[in-house]
């Protein structure tokens, strides 16, 4: 919103009272920036915006009868113009993703300083993302995590058998399927993997998390599909 038009109009969402009204005086007094009302769970939350129309919603992420993912999903499915801002101590990449998901237009952690929160409000009441420099770290790796190469539960179970040092012939076996069978599922294996030879295709199994290996036992992580 313009800074001429007035304060940014805030709600504050927390179940702690004191960690509330500790975030309440940090911004006291801040310029452009009006506290409207406080929330103690996401349900009041959710009926604050749609009561007081605020400009940012500051909202925790863990409260009871409404989460924080929960109130924000709410509020984004109200189509509030109340941008959400979320104030956190937890920084794992489930909650990061929830809550972005949800359509928070923030992720700030409570460890923030005074001038960076209010700079955070008036960024979000502009429409700007704004993200925890812990969070936006978090965000960049995972996108850069190279994608998992998806398997099929029978190329897991050949996989498996190759991990336990079976051939064609006793993979075929232990599985009931002929041992031309087991070569094309090895050769789909293979060119999904991008690798040439058996030893290599167990090898990126186990670097790439689908197959997890315990001593001599190896255990596959099966899909669904």
């Amino acid at each position: 919103m313009p800074e001429d038009e007035g304060p940014i109009r805030v709600i504050l969402a927390d179940d702690h009272t004191v960690l509330r009204a500790g975030v309440a005086a940090l911004l006291a007094g801040a310029p452009g920036i009006a506290i409207v009302g406080e929330a103690g769970n996401g349900r009041e939350a959710v009926d604050l915006v749609a009561s007081l129309a605020p400009d940012v919603a500051l909202v925790d992420l863990r409260m009871p009868v409404l989460d924080g993912v929960e109130a924000t999903t709410e509020i984004v499915a109200a189509r509030s113009a109340t941008r959400v801002l979320i104030l956190t101590t937890y920084d794992t990449d489930v909650e990061i993703e929830r809550a972005i998901e949800a359509g928070a237009i923030g992720y700030l952690l409570k460890d923030t300083t005074r001038a960076q929160l209010v700079d955070a409000i008036h960024s979000a009441a502009r429409g700007e993302t704004v993200l925890a420099p812990q969070v936006a770290a978090r965000l960049v790796a995972q996108m850069r995590r190279p994608a998992q190469v998806a398997l099929t539960a029978r190329e897991l179970d050949v996989l498996h058998a190759v991990a336990d040092g079976l051939s064609n012939v006793d993979i075929g076996r232990r599985l009931v399927i002929a041992e031309a069978t087991v070569k094309t599922h090895l050769l789909r294996v293979f060119a999904k993997l991008d690798v040439s030879d058996r030893t290599h295709a167990v090898v990126v199994a186990l670097e790439q998390g689908l197959l997890v290996r315990t001593g001599r036992d190896s255990r596959a992580s099966r899909p669904t599909a």
